[in-house]
């Protein structure tokens, strides 16, 4: 698919002789499933580090491990082992529960299915999470977080009233609305069309850029990829390689 112009809102390239604090060490990480006979190991021993602020992409075919990666570095799941930081926290030394805890107010997560609880209305998919977190101000901040995505007008409908488009405004607003430092997108335009999903990838890098946080873009397309200013090839459960944009590659982009 072809997204069209890289966006004028990537912001600078990391400069890599001041590198910012890590947002994301990642050391030797593996993640095996099964055991005996029946085991597979998915990821290989991956070694990544990624700054504060930078857009990456995770890129690669179906079954090369990416899907897997971002649900350890984003806590979703926990490696088999190696040694994980996340948003200055040790996620290898924590149990399910406190990778819970952890990852709240910290991690923003949008998926290709929007996951859209389909009994709420769009706001109260955005407001409920935060108020489970103790937000006092969990309404006001979710209609903000609503009108910044385009959505002021259709806070009271339901998903089912939504478009697809529409549908992952919510869930990009749903992601963004805690102030996370790191947010994580799985295949953000897998389920829209090509004019949609151009909208919804200028939309999501335009907020992450206001909100400067690091942004993790899990996908099979190289288009897409290239919006950011990093792309790490996963093939087999192994880095195949990490490249980053030519600094030319971006100018009069910033």
């Amino acid at each position: 698919m072809n997204y069209g112009a890289l966006p004028t809102h990537m912001g600078p390239v990391s400069n890599p002789s001041q590198p910012p604090a890590p947002s994301i060490l990642a050391q030797d990480l593996r993640l095996t499933l099964g055991s005996g006979d029946s085991a597979v190991e998915i990821l290989k021993g991956i070694d990544l580090s990624v700054p504060q602020g930078q857009t990456l992409a995770l890129l690669g075919p179906s079954g090369s491990g990416k899907s897997s990666l971002m649900s350890v570095l984003s806590g979703l799941e926990r490696a088999s082992s190696g040694a994980l930081s996340v948003a200055g926290q040790d996620f290898s030394a924590m149990d399910e529960d406190a990778l819970a805890r952890a990852r709240r107010g910290r991690i923003g997560v949008v998926l290709q299915a929007f996951h859209l609880l389909p009994t709420m209305t769009a706001l109260e998919n955005v407001a409920t999470p935060l108020e489970l977190a103790g937000m006092d101000n969990a309404r006001e901040r979710a209609e903000a977080e609503l009108a910044a995505v385009g959505l002021g007008h259709r806070l009271s409908h339901y998903p089912a009233q939504l478009s697809g488009g529409e549908q992952q405004r919510v869930a990009i607003a749903r992601a963004l609305a805690p102030r996370p430092s790191l947010v994580f997108a799985d295949e953000p335009t897998g389920n829209l069309d090509a004019a949609t999903g151009a909208t919804i990838v200028d939309l999501l890098f335009a907020r992450r850029a206001e909100a400067g946080a690091t942004l993790l873009i899990i996908t099979h397309d190289e288009s897409l990829a290239d919006h950011c200013e990093r792309v790490v090839t996963l093939a087999d459960g192994r880095i195949a390689s990490d490249r980053f944009r030519a600094q030319g590659a971006s100018a009069g982009l910033a």
